[in-house]
């Protein structure tokens, strides 16, 4: 079963990073999903929660908000909470390709579907979010988890 996930995975993914480069988001890699799949688009979010979210190291997550940062999708502004804390934020140009990688994510979705039969991806998510759903709810409550919303 590990092999089975991981192979669907990379295949999902590697779909997913060709059709962000046909649309002209090629500099946007596999390893930014950890910042892309869990900021909040509306208010941000801190390093500490993105790092959470994604189950890696704030270091880790911090070197990618980075790149994020050079690339111009993201910016990093004071804590209006906290002036010792910074929140990571979508750029203008980071909203677009939120939005565009969201779209491709839910055509990909639904492709499969057509490939490989509507009734094996509908099951296949269902089962994946009865499967991570405690998991997922313990660190982001509500979070859109591509394409729905965790289950309540």
């Amino acid at each position: 079963m590990i092999r089975l996930l991981k192979v669907a995975s990379d295949l999902f993914v590697e779909e997913l990073a060709q059709k962000l480069a046909t649309v002209g988001l090629g500099d946007i890699r596999p390893g930014h999903g950890c910042v892309f799949g869990n900021i909040d688009p509306e208010n941000g979010s801190r390093l500490t929660e993105l790092a959470e979210l994604a189950n890696m190291t704030k270091q880790s997550v911090g070197e990618v908000t980075s790149d994020l940062e050079r690339l111009g999708y993201l910016e990093r502004v004071a804590d209006p909470d906290d002036g010792r804390a910074k929140i990571i934020r979508l750029t203008a140009q980071g909203h677009h390709a939120y939005r565009i990688g969201r779209q491709l994510i839910d055509e990909l979705e639904r492709e499969w579907g057509e490939q490989f039969g509507e009734e094996r991806i509908v099951a296949l998510r269902d089962a994946l979010e009865v499967v991570t759903a405690q998991r997922l709810r313990s660190s982001a409550v509500g979070v859109d988890i591509g394409g729905g919303h965790l289950p309540n």
